[in-house]
């Protein structure tokens, strides 16, 4: 025996393929909506302020400064009559070294460069010394660092007088 192979839709059928087809469309163009509504917002990036003010001379003792580390990027170190700002991203990938007070070095967990204190690099991959940063003192006697302008020794640029502050 041969069955009826049905080829026709009957109107109930056609309008639940229809509301399928609908809900489908209508959840397409809604993601992309959505899409298109996030993609016009920026990301936002919350980085470190480029000027901030870091006490008075006197407050730091010599060697080598944390305390605007985290918040700025920035190591504070005292030594042979000069004070200066030194970054704390590493000139091989831009990781943070940390310092090691006991080896008096600067050691950079990711590759292993090392940094003596006043920045020069002397072993691993680290291609040159550690930046520093503009360094000035305000009317009020107050230490301004400007992380807006660098300060590379390669280039013979920490004799700059702004490169550092006579203590």
């Amino acid at each position: 025996m041969s069955e009826d192979v049905r080829l026709q839709l009957n109107r109930r059928e056609f309008f639940s393929f229809l509301s399928v087809a609908w809900i489908a469309f209508t959840a397409a163009v809604g993601g992309l909506l959505s899409l298109a509504f996030r993609f016009s917002y920026p990301n936002v990036n919350f980085e470190p302020e480029m000027e901030f003010l870091a006490g008075r001379t006197d407050e730091y003792p010599p060697g080598v400064d944390e305390r605007w580390k985290n918040q700025f990027g920035v190591w504070m170190v005292k030594m042979e009559g000069r004070l200066f700002a030194l970054s704390n991203i590493c000139t091989h990938l831009g990781c943070i070294p940390t310092w090691l007070p006991a080896e008096i070095k600067f050691k950079c967990p990711c590759h292993g460069s090392g940094y003596y204190m006043n920045g020069v690099n002397f072993e691993g991959p680290a291609p040159r010394p550690l930046e520093r940063y503009k360094i000035t003192l305000t009317a009020e006697g107050k230490i301004k660092v400007d992380k807006t302008k660098v300060f590379r020794q390669e280039k013979g640029e920490w004799d700059n007088p702004d490169s550092y502050l006579t203590v």
